[in-house]
């Protein structure tokens, strides 16, 4: 249960935030006290996502778009938290690219982008906010968002896959590293969930709905709500785990027919 204004006196970072999961994600926080340094590839997609959240509670949020696998924009979201609200209690590493793609003629560009992104990008933007935690004497949580891909095999999505698997041993990992400081660390493996990029596929929500047992895609609050939790002073006594967030779909793991991811 996430109470009213649980995350106040928080700050947070997330990536990917511009929309769906990480626009939900850091609309929640908002929503429960927190302030919230969001970032989005794009300006125009941040600064959208700033000035929704920024309704919510009037100065609440503030954005830093760019890349977030660049390491100088990692260090960027640090220092304009530290600035803007004095310090870094949560981070959600959200961002994260799907390049679909036969085995057989994957291309090496797609490759390193993808870990680039999902692999380079989680991995130093962890490392940045727990080194600030650390100098701050201040514990914190952090979340980072693997996949069911990470669970199970779906055909064309190797590389993906093997960045998500990836993901979730790396939070399993950092536990040794982080627990003598009160950090936290976790990952959230959604499953088939409706967001505006899945969703250009008119087939998507159909096909994974008839595969998912309980009847139907996630919402990106779903995960959101999972990743509130799991941030919150309720699992403060939960790390190095991940959470599957899925519908049952790992349960039984039917794929839907065709290539719709």
């Amino acid at each position: 249960m996430i109470s009213e204004k649980m995350f106040r006196g928080h700050v947070a970072i997330v990536t990917g935030a511009g929309e769906g999961i990480g626009f939900e994600i850091a609309r929640l926080l908002v929503e429960h006290g927190a302030k919230v340094v969001v970032n989005s590839l794009h300006d125009e997609s941040n600064e959208k996502a700033v000035k929704k959240l920024n309704t919510i509670i009037e100065g609440s949020c503030v954005g830093v778009p760019g890349d977030s696998s660049d390491l100088t924009l990692i260090q960027k979201l640090v220092e304009t938290a530290k600035s803007a609200f004095g310090k870094v209690t949560l981070a959600v590493a959200n961002t994260g690219i799907t390049t679909p793609g036969d085995f057989f003629s994957y291309p090496l560009e797609d490759f390193q982008r993808t870990l680039d992104v999902n692999l380079k990008g989680t991995y130093f933007f962890v490392q940045a906010v727990a080194k600030q935690m650390r100098a701050d004497k201040c514990a914190g949580s952090i979340v980072l968002m693997s996949s069911v891909n990470g669970e199970q095999a779906n055909r064309n999505l190797s590389t993906y896959a093997m960045t998500k698997a990836a993901i979730t041993m790396l939070a399993k990992n950092l536990v040794i590293e982080l627990s003598p400081y009160a950090i936290r660390i976790n990952s959230v493996s959604p499953g088939a969930t409706s967001t505006e990029r899945t969703t250009e596929d008119s087939e998507y929500e159909e096909a994974w709905s008839e595969v998912t047992p309980l009847g139907q895609t996630a919402d990106p609050r779903d995960i959101a709500h999972a990743t509130a939790f799991l941030l919150s002073k309720n699992a403060r006594h939960i790390t190095g785990q991940n959470l599957i967030v899925d519908g049952g779909w790992t349960a039984t793991s039917p794929a839907p027919e065709g290539d719709t991811f």
